[in-house]
């Protein structure tokens, strides 16, 4: 306990400088936590796919469609439990800025290759006989008040009606919620889209099926491919998660951006702290050279300065992403149709304290050598 008044005293030294270096410390774990917030927005999709889920499209793009016959042939293979297909809608709701995730899925498959949407009894039986029937999230729910058995006009933006329209009527049958899960989605059924747009009848987007053993995953993965080999429309079979992860890849490495951005962030932050460090050091010489006097080590002395540099860094971290977390949050909500996993990760923490006390060691390393290297009779000559 006789070390925490000294602690505390040379904290209290220069007070302006130990909160601008404070104040950096946090700064910079803000920026940290937003940094992975983004990339958690960007990947977490990628990150919460099913394990025994792949997914096959058109060889070329995603955007040229499947025939429809090849769900049956998929169905019938050695391995896969269930298949179902999606097709990419584009809602927009009203406005143009009330962009939606909307696709169009096969209603009596769909929640066998995705359990975690599942519906009440009740409104599963109302999905599967209303053709116009739509489930969405809560959070889209919630967004623009809508509530089981309202009528919403959706636009599409790639398909049109047969009858010249770009709005589709649906009725809302189910509101789902995935627990720490991307709740901004809207489900229509295929066979409302497919009968009624101008083209594109009888294809589906994608095919998204579950496999009995996800270790036979690249096996199954060849055989659909090979299936198809040399036909009018070759496919390209993934992962689930590689298959999320084309999406993300469109916009570029977010983990190397992150990466760079955040090595410039942390960089700055360690020379800042370095230098606050290193001048501290400097006025305290004859305060030093008095504790060596009085028989205090060579440990205990470079102790209190390692501890003032990791109380500094370690508290930071913690307050800078804390905030960084609730800055995250505040975006997400406005941003949610976009970015609706918007947080930091809770598993962004462990790393960053532990990089809190990399850096705050790293920034007392050079203040600490000298106070190791100087005699008493220097310290008190440079004092």
């Amino acid at each position: 306990m006789k070390y925490l008044p000294l602690l505390w005293a040379n904290l209290r030294r220069k007070v302006v400088r130990t909160i601008l270096t404070f104040l950096s410390v946090v700064v910079a774990f803000l920026l940290f936590g937003l940094l992975e917030a983004v990339g958690y927005a960007l990947t977490g999709g990628a990150e919460l796919a099913g394990q025994d889920r792949l997914v096959t499209q058109h060889r070329v793009s995603l955007i040229q469609y499947l025939p429809k016959s090849y769900l049956d042939r998929i169905r019938n293979l050695e391995g896969v439990k269930v298949a179902t297909s999606q097709d990419w809608f584009g809602g927009i709701y009203r406005d143009d800025r009330n962009q939606i995730t909307a696709t169009a899925v096969d209603p009596d498959t769909f929640f066998e290759v995705y359990p975690e949407f599942a519906l009440s009894s009740e409104q599963m039986k109302t999905w599967r006989s209303t053709r116009t029937a739509t489930i969405v999230g809560r959070d889209v729910a919630d967004r623009y008040g809508w509530k089981v058995g309202d009528k919403v006009p959706l636009r599409s933006n790639i398909f049109r009606k047969r009858d010249g329209s770009d709005t589709w009527d649906l009725d809302v049958v189910g509101i789902y919620f995935v627990p720490n899960g991307d709740n901004t989605n809207l489900f229509l059924q295929y066979d409302y889209l497919n009968e009624a747009r101008t083209y594109g009848h009888d294809e589906v987007g994608w095919i998204i099926m579950r496999i009995d053993d996800p270790n036979r995953a690249p096996a199954i993965e060849s055989t659909i491919d090979t299936l198809f080999a040399n036909s009018s429309t070759e496919t390209r079979t993934t992962t689930e998660s590689a298959f999320l992860q084309n999406f993300v890849n469109q916009v570029g490495n977010i983990g190397k951006i992150v990466t760079i951005v955040a090595a410039a962030v942390f960089f700055t932050m360690l020379l800042v702290t370095a230098n606050a460090m290193a001048q501290s050091v400097r006025e305290r010489v004859r305060d030093i050279a008095v504790m060596r006097t009085l028989g205090f080590s060579n440990g205990s002395v470079v102790g209190l300065v390692l501890a003032e540099g990791l109380l500094i860094t370690v508290v930071g971290s913690v307050v800078g992403l804390r905030l960084g977390d609730a800055l995250a949050v505040s975006i997400g909500k406005q941003m949610s149709q976009f970015l609706p996993l918007m947080a930091t990760p809770p598993n962004s923490y462990v790393p960053g304290i532990l990089l809190a006390m990399g850096l705050g060691i790293l920034a007392c390393a050079i203040p600490c050598l000298q106070v190791w290297r100087l005699e008493v009779v220097d310290q008190l000559r440079r004092a």
